[in-house]
């Protein structure tokens, strides 16, 4: 089973929720610091890194590009720019393993995200 750590700034529970509900039992989900879920996924304690904020890219994804590099990273939404649904699911099947995105959008990209980690896994 393919695990989840969720990390970054803010509304954590509210990402664990979505990411549990989209994943129907195929994923472990951990909540984290954000510093704590980049060291997961580097390490190889965790397959997946979600992580939101409020630009989608700061708070969310700074300490995951740090210690897995950015081109395991990807930032799917910042304020007033919601990446497409076919270009989230592309850097899904690019192998992205850091998905960052602004609160406001979680309830937007979690189930993308979701649906293509499934086919993967």
């Amino acid at each position: 089973m393919k695990r989840i750590v969720i990390g970054g700034q803010i509304d954590k529970k509210e990402v664990a929720a979505l990411v549990e509900k989209y994943g129907e039992e195929k994923f472990t989900i951990e909540t984290k610091s954000d510093l704590e879920a980049a060291m997961a996924l580097k390490n190889g304690l965790a397959d997946y890194y979600f992580g939101a904020c409020n630009t989608g890219g700061g708070g969310a994804l700074a300490m995951a590009i740090a210690l897995v590099g950015r081109d395991a990273t990807v930032t799917v939404s910042m304020p007033s720019n919601l990446m497409s649904e076919e270009k989230i699911r592309e850097n899904v099947n690019n192998g992205k393993k850091a998905f960052g995105f602004t609160a406001q959008h979680k309830e937007t990209v979690i189930p993308i995200i979701m649906d293509e980690l499934k086919k993967i896994n």
